[in-house]
């Protein structure tokens, strides 16, 4: 049941990408706000009781409904899970971005690409040169397609497993992102100790999903340079998971990523990751196959670990 409603999830997204999802931001941010306003007094404890009041109902009422529903008939919680697993996987969340800059560098309009790269990253891009822009924009696509599709399906997977309906554990993965973002990211002058929890907590739902990940980078890319960059460059990253994702990425892909880029008129510090080439437009390409290739693997096991069961 789990792989078809990923297939369905996946076929669905594509046929017909969710348009009202920036909607659906609107109202997490207006739900993430309540509690932020009512719990947020500077300290870190704070923060994990209004993590906890956001995150916990909302996935008991999940896991109760699958069940409902399950008892009901089967097709009904499979359909339950589909619809989760459509709000919230999918590549047309940012695909649109990379296909766009990927076509405006490949036709020479760099002003478009540098457009659109901020647009998608929330940062300047004036400054980029081509080469930048293809080796950020390859970091950006490698980093929400974790965040997006596969640590999702980690998450999904692992609470079918547990029985507790895939789309609770899809919801977890997801309202974790989301509260470190809005929460975890912010600046402790804002929130003070408050969003500490959020962080850590995404921190903790992002261990396993990120080493399947780069696991799976190194199974359907290359695999001895996966290995070779994972292990001694991830660490150099300033966020951990970040630092694998990229390393594991780029040693796949036989790119190099990170390296400083302008920012303000003065060169951005960041740690050099991969080996090879320097990026270009080809590479995006190569991406684009990288991140596809990534999502077949995983379906195959799936169904060979479906197969199994019921043989078993």
């Amino acid at each position: 049941m789990s792989l078809f409603a990923l297939i369905f999830a996946l076929l669905l997204e594509q046929l017909h990408p969710l348009s009202s999802r920036k909607s659906l931001y609107g109202w997490l941010s207006a739900y993430a706000n309540f509690f932020e306003h009512h719990f947020n007094a500077g300290e870190q404890r704070h923060g994990k009781v209004a993590w906890l009041l956001a995150v916990m109902p909302l996935l008991l009422v999940a896991a109760l409904l699958y069940w409902l529903l399950y008892r009901a008939h089967p097709l009904f919680a499979f359909a339950f899970n589909v619809l989760v697993l459509y709000l919230t996987m999918g590549f047309r969340q940012f695909s649109h971005y990379f296909t766009d800059i990927h076509s405006a560098l490949r036709d020479g309009e760099l002003d478009k690409a540098r457009s659109l790269l901020a647009a998608w990253r929330g940062e300047p891009a004036h400054e980029l040169n081509a080469e930048e822009i293809a080796r950020v924009t390859i970091e950006q696509a490698l980093l929400s397609s974790h965040r997006n599709v596969f640590g999702v399906i980690v998450w999904f997977v692992l609470f079918s497993v547990l029985g507790l309906g895939g789309a609770a554990g899809a919801l977890l993965y997801r309202l974790g992102q989301f509260l470190r973002a809005r929460w975890g990211d912010k600046k402790k002058d804002e929130l003070g100790l408050f969003g500490n929890f959020a962080r850590r907590a995404f921190h903790l739902l992002e261990w396993l999903p990120t080493r399947l990940t780069a696991m799976t980078f190194a199974i359907v890319g290359d695999f001895e340079d996966t290995v070779y960059c994972w292990r001694t460059q991830a660490a150099s990253w300033p966020d951990e998971a970040a630092g694998i994702l990229l390393a594991s990425g780029a040693g796949a892909l036989g790119v190099r990523l990170g390296m400083p880029i302008p920012q303000g008129g003065l060169p951005f510090d960041r740690p050099e990751l991969g080996i090879g080439d320097d990026a270009d437009a080809d590479f995006m390409q190569s991406t684009i196959g990288l991140v596809w290739r990534s999502v077949v693997f995983w379906l195959i096991l799936l169904l060979l670990l479906t197969l199994a069961s019921l043989l078993g």
